[in-house]
């Protein structure tokens, strides 16, 4: 099987870095720094260092860990939002689209990237919508990307969407900041899936809905994953979640990963420490 991405060694630091920060934190085991990720010399916080995975296709990648992981910073690096200090990101491939650190990526690939070949769904939906543009609008924004320019071809796609995230469609020119927030999630997920892309970025999409709602999100992913077979990098801090959706795991403690396998093995028979803590909290 072809890997959708494939992620190596990416670290970043926020604040002005200095030559111990790498060596200095980490999650305390087998001499991997000291407990915490803030550099003790110069106060820097290592949201994530040496971190490298690959997602295949058709898979949904659990990336698990409590508030400050580094989970979100992965996540944010990976769809371009930050750019990462060291490391590379490949897209594809071989050879695929490969972005460095340091290196300015340029407009038209930025542009490929982030509005052809993946989606992203915020954990806040206030920063993947514009609430004040209807649900189809949103929707219609990707697809001009993907130089769509006829208005009803537009709306027929936007509409598909909504009815495949179970938006009526009576609601396709209403704005989002009117909806609740299971159905602003919704039209998240529709907007992302616009282009069909080959690799969907779910952070958090669960965290603040009531338990209902989230159980409806959750089986709505489900069947989105069956019936297209787009790879997933799917960020909780949830294990309930990562049982439910993910195949395989990667757990992350500081900044670091500390332990990856089968979802089932990560949870049945979880090796680190911090593995172990986590899911003796789920049970």
């Amino acid at each position: 099987m072809n890997s959708v991405l494939a992620v190596e060694k990416l670290t970043k630091v926020f604040g002005n870095g200095c030559p111990d920060c790498l060596g200095g934190v980490g999650d305390g085991q087998e001499g991997n720094g000291q407990e915490g990720n803030t550099c003790p010399r110069c106060g820097s916080v290592v949201a994530c260092a040496g971190v490298g995975f690959e997602i295949l296709r058709g898979e949904i990648l659990g990336l698990v860990g409590e508030s400050g992981s580094g989970k979100s910073t992965v996540l944010r690096c990976i769809y371009l939002d930050l750019q990462p200090d060291a490391g590379c990101i490949r897209f594809g491939g071989p050879p695929g689209i490969v972005v460095r650190a340091g290196e300015v990526v340029d407009m038209e690939v930025r542009r490929e990237l982030r509005w052809r070949r993946m989606g992203m769904v915020y954990q806040d939906p206030k920063a993947g919508l514009r609430l004040d543009v209807t649900a189809g609008g949103n929707i219609a924004e990707r697809l001009l990307a993907a130089d769509f320019r006829h208005v009803g071809a537009m709306r027929k796609r936007a509409s598909g969407l909504l009815s495949r995230t179970e938006i009526p469609l009576n609601r396709l020119d209403d704005l989002p900041r009117y909806f609740s927030g299971g159905m602003q999630q919704r039209v998240q997920i529709a907007k992302a899936l616009a282009n069909n892309p080959e690799l969907l970025l779910l952070d958090e999409l669960t965290t603040g809905l009531d338990v209902s709602v989230q159980a409806q999100i959750l089986d709505l992913i489900k069947s989105i994953q069956r019936s297209t077979g787009v790879s997933m990098l799917l960020v909780s801090h949830d294990l309930r979640v990562i049982r439910m959706l993910a195949h395989r795991t990667l757990v992350m403690k500081n900044g670091r990963l500390v332990e990856a396998g089968l979802t089932d093995q990560i949870l049945e028979d979880p090796q680190h420490p911090y593995t172990q803590l986590l899911v003796n909290c789920m049970a």
